[in-house]
């Protein structure tokens, strides 16, 4: 699973398998000698001896792989001088044989392991452009960002956050587009990348949304999919002015956030439903912004809904506002930490989708004084 802003660039030790597994084609060796030396004659377990060079062409270099075959061969010269009439050149000559084979496989795998570490690269790449590392703190709101790859060799997919420091506040923006793949990734790289460019000039919630609506409009109209013809996308806008104790939401159909105020939970639900994104045309374009007290000490978690569609063994979804209650006041940090964590022990450390969570919390000067 994978952090947002913290992209994993080193490269795995021969894929990353653990030190136990490595040994594997010594210990097969060890083994097969082992037993050739202590069993009669007509057995002949030397005959077996082929099979751990095989087994260390999926794992180990080329060189390593032909230096254990030379083992093998070693060891094979050795029991015919203890044993006579083993067919020491037969299995010698197949020794050779794989041992060469393996060394060949093992280089066609280590060039596709090393394409696969570039196309790795490129997709962090491309992950820091489209979910680049939010600021941990814009003026008094303190800030932190989640996201987890639903597979562990994913870095991008369709779940979205943004935040910016705007001259009306600080404001936020959560989405998930549905689908999964490249038109996904997309769709969501279009909709980050027009609330960049509107959060900073439009006055009113409204005016981001109508421009997030377009936007997705001319994507799904411009990328031609055959296996998804249209696109849309729930989202979600927060805007916390600054200084001023209260915070407007935008909900386009997105899971509704949490809000911690006081030692409570309370679901932010909208009290009129806006539509999703690419949908305007379909269900209208009413949207409504509600108002909510965020004050000082207060924390919203905004989050995706593969959060909620967390099941663990039997198919029940996370409970996130009990986990929330039971969980009680946390840093953003903590808390994102301990969602982390929580959730893949519910799901028995396999997640159905991806995840995308934001925590904030209202930090104003005068609390921070007093808390001094």
């Amino acid at each position: 699973m994978i952090r947002t802003g913290r992209p994993r660039r080193h490269r795995p030790l021969y894929g990353g398998r653990p030190e136990p597994v490595l040994l594997s084609p010594v210990l097969l060796t060890v083994l097969i000698a082992a037993l050739a030396f202590a069993t009669p004659r007509e057995i002949a377990f030397s005959r077996l001896l082929p099979a751990a060079p095989a087994l260390a062409a999926a794992m180990w270099p080329v060189l390593s792989t032909i230096l254990l075959g030379a083992f093998c061969l070693l060891v094979m010269i050795g029991l015919s001088l203890v044993y006579s009439d083993l067919g020491t050149p037969y299995t010698a000559a197949a020794i050779v044989a794989v041992t060469l084979a393996a060394a060949y496989t093992s280089h066609l795998r280590l060039q596709r392991e090393e394409t696969l570490f570039q196309i790795r690269l490129v997709a962090d790449a491309a992950q820091q452009v489209l979910l680049r590392p939010l600021p941990r703190r814009v003026q008094d709101v303190e800030i932190e960002s989640l996201y987890l790859a639903a597979q562990e060799q994913a870095r991008i997919g369709g779940d979205f956050y943004e935040v910016a420091d705007t001259p009306y506040g600080v404001r936020l923006l959560i989405g998930d587009v549905r689908g999964k793949g490249l038109s996904a990734v997309g769709a969501a790289s279009a909709v980050i990348n027009c609330f960049r460019e509107n959060a900073y000039d439009q006055p009113d919630l409204r005016g981001i949304i109508h421009r997030l609506e377009t936007s997705m409009c001319r994507y799904s109209v411009a990328i031609l999919d055959p296996d998804q013809p249209e696109h849309f996308a729930t989202a979600l806008i927060a805007e916390i002015p600054y200084g001023g104790g209260h915070a407007k939401i935008l909900n386009c159909g997105h899971p509704p956030p949490l809000l911690m105020q006081n030692g409570e939970i309370r679901v932010l639900e909208p009290t009129v439903p806006s539509p999703p994104l690419n949908l305007a045309a379909l269900l209208g374009d009413d949207y409504h912004v509600d108002t909510f007290t965020f004050a000082s000490g207060d924390q919203m978690l905004l989050y995706t809904d593969g959060v909620t569609e967390t099941r663990d063994r039997t198919g029940t979804f996370f409970p996130l506002p009990e986990w929330m209650r039971q969980l009680g006041p946390a840093a953003p940090r903590e808390l994102l930490d301990q969602l982390h964590q929580d959730l893949l022990h519910y799901s028995g450390g396999r997640l159905d989708d991806d995840i995308a969570a934001v925590a904030v919390r209202s930090r104003h000067p005068v609390a921070q004084e007093g808390s001094a």
